[in-house]
């Protein structure tokens, strides 16, 4: 059960006024207890958060079912208008969503900035879809009646987001949702609440009605999760997060048919071509390879080089990992920030144990960094052949594997040989070759001669064991949007009277 205050625990963090309660129906409440977040690169306790039950996630339900009509019909220029107010309120706390992330998710402070920018952005491109929500018209087939097609909000909407980008994803699941029509419950990562306490604050003062958007933070997310896909007023269910969880959630989703969007795991192959700008190559795969000290699901897992320039490739690659520096996010000049806990770490120690075992060949890094905190050094591998306990492993670290093959046939071949199937990268000078290889990757998303995509006019998602569904992009409010057909009788002859 939850005690409802009228003003709820909050916390500051790195010198930022931020709520650690739940917030259900216009109210932010405290639960009985609570759970401690840690700073990942101190190890230190940063806040206490209220620890959501399964009854405040139906009492967040409940609050999203009672406004879903009201939700629904609000016109679209005055839904319009609360994003506009909430994106101008976001913009105004850049500074503290940076400092809120960096605390509880220890990426870099440029990192989180850019974060933020970007999910400012999903937030600003949603706001102006909403008025541009069209169906169609038509006249049947034999005439006599029109075919008229609409879309309506699917319903109230479970999000659930991940740790490795908090801001980004409760944007970007939320943006679309509300903008469609759809009230949410939220249900934040452990890891990382703050920033989503943090962003539904923001949302609160803009002026969103009570009960459309709804909070709860749990360290029971099974029982949470379980709970409400059990109950028929939850139409839909938006996750980021592990192939295994996604697969956990669309069999709970599947007896109530809710609607399921699934951002999962990735396996991200990383072909540098015979004709590639190796430098150019060489400073994307480390972008794309050690942003957010590697925990990306669409990181480069696999890097895969032709022979003609793997050398050059390697050496370079090698040199430019070795000059990122390692240390706490809020200071100067750090590039790779920890590992998110204490057990993610020691993952990564097993993971490079696995990798010596392989006989792949370390090149630099391998260890974890002696101190305070969970920090990894930066770590480059170079693979020979295909272990089977490497390949189609989403790694999740700032470990990156460097495998070389004789043709672009074979690099193809082997990019396409995963269960995954998110994000793939390609590096070639030549604009044909870029698209004949593009399209022969079975994969939701191809990056060419750059290793960061993600934008809010386009369709993130992937396919196979990766997910269902696209965030961003013109497909994303779709994705809370049900078509609903029309068949309107007209009488021809009547209407030229």
């Amino acid at each position: 059960m939850t005690t409802t205050l009228a003003c709820a625990a909050e916390t500051t963090v790195h010198g930022r006024r931020v709520r650690t309660g739940l917030f259900i129906d216009g109210q932010w409440r405290d639960a009985e207890k609570t759970f401690a977040v840690l700073d990942p690169a101190t190890g230190a306790e940063v806040a206490q958060v209220s620890d959501g039950s399964a009854a405040d996630a139906l009492a967040a339900l409940d609050a999203a079912d009672r406004v879903r009509s009201a939700w629904r019909h609000v016109a679209p220029r005055d839904r319009a208008a609360l994003f506009t107010r909430a994106h101008r309120l976001l913009l105004s706390r850049a500074d503290e969503f940076a400092d809120v992330m960096t605390a509880e998710s220890g990426k870099p402070l440029t990192e989180s900035r850019a974060e933020f920018a970007l999910s400012a952005e999903f937030f600003l491109w949603y706001t102006e879809q909403i008025a541009h929500l069209h169906g169609t018209y038509a006249p049947s087939s034999h005439g006599g009646y029109r075919v008229i097609t609409t879309h309506q909000p699917v319903g109230p909407a479970l999000l659930i987001t991940p740790w490795n980008f908090p801001m980004l994803m409760i944007a970007r699941k939320a943006g679309a949702a509300l903008a469609a029509g759809c009230p949410v419950i939220v249900k934040s990562a452990k890891e990382t609440p703050l920033t989503c306490a943090l962003f539904v604050e923001t949302l609160q003062e803009a002026g969103f009605p009570d009960g459309v958007v709804n909070l709860v933070h749990t360290t029971d997310s099974a029982a949470m999760s379980a709970t409400l896909m059990t109950d028929d007023r939850l139409r839909k269910v938006s996750f980021t997060g592990s192939t295994g969880v996604g697969a956990t959630l669309l069999q709970q989703a599947a007896p109530g048919i809710i609607n399921a969007s699934m951002e999962l795991g990735g396996d991200g192959p990383f072909i540098v071509l015979d004709d590639a700008d190796v430098e150019l190559a060489a400073a994307q795969a480390v972008l794309c390879k050690f942003r957010n000290a590697g925990q990306a699901c669409v990181a480069a897992n696999r890097i895969i080089v032709h022979r003609a320039v793997a050398e050059a490739f390697t050496a370079r690659f090698v040199e430019l990992t070795e000059q990122l520096r390692v240390g706490n996010g809020f200071d100067a000049g750090v590039d790779v920030g920890p590992i998110i806990s204490a057990r993610q770490r020691d993952s990564v120690v097993e993971l490079v144990e696995i990798l010596n075992q392989a006989g792949a060949e370390l090149l630099t890094g391998g260890s974890a960094l002696p101190g305070d905190g969970y920090f990894f050094s930066p770590t480059v591998f170079r693979v020979k052949g295909r272990p089977e306990q490497l390949c189609s492993r989403e790694l999740f670290a700032p470990v990156a594997t460097i495998y070389e093959v004789g043709s672009t046939a074979e690099a193809v071949e082997f990019a396409n040989d995963t269960r995954y199937g998110l994000a793939a990268y390609v590096f070639t000078k030549d604009l044909s070759r870029a698209v004949a290889v593009g399209e022969r990757l079975d994969f939701g998303m191809v990056g060419i001669n750059r290793g960061i995509m993600a934008d809010p006019a386009a369709a993130f998602g992937g396919i196979k064991a990766s997910g269902l569904g696209r965030e961003g992009g013109h497909d994303a409010i779709y994705d809370y949007l049900e078509p609903k057909y029309l068949a309107l009788t007209v009488d021809e002859e009547e209407g030229l009277s």
